[in-house]
């Protein structure tokens, strides 16, 4: 089993920049998992923002963004931390929502944290 907590959520202006984290813990060793990032705006469905996985063998995490995010967010991960973390550039009130983080050891994310609230204001 492995738990995720996220954090860092809070009320942020538009413009500003904001990182969030996700530690993890449990049975797992961090570094084998794959982890990404989720925001669920409300009245919307769930939308991944991006994925990373820790590369070992070349020694760089690697990360994949979808289309309409890798402009404004950076996901990177510290394994000796056994964190993960999203920075949101340029904050638009469209990305206030709840974001998620998600562990996977193959292609299914299999674990779940609980959310931490983003509210952006103008």
């Amino acid at each position: 089993q492995v738990q995720l907590v996220e954090s860092g959520g809070g009320l942020v202006q538009a413009g500003d920049s904001l990182t969030l984290s996700c530690v993890a813990s449990g049975g797992r060793t961090f570094i084998n998992l794959g982890v990404g990032w989720f925001r669920q705006a409300p009245g919307k469905d769930r939308d991944i923002i991006g994925d990373i996985i820790a590369d070992i063998s070349w020694a760089n995490d690697r990360t994949y963004y979808g289309e309409s995010t890798k402009a404004r967010f950076t996901i990177s991960r510290d394994n000796a931390k056994n964190t993960a973390y999203l920075r949101i550039h340029s904050l638009k009130p469209e990305d206030a929502g709840v974001y998620y983080c998600a562990a996977r050891t193959h292609s299914s994310y299999e674990y779940w944290g609980q959310g931490t609230q983003v509210t952006v204001s103008l």
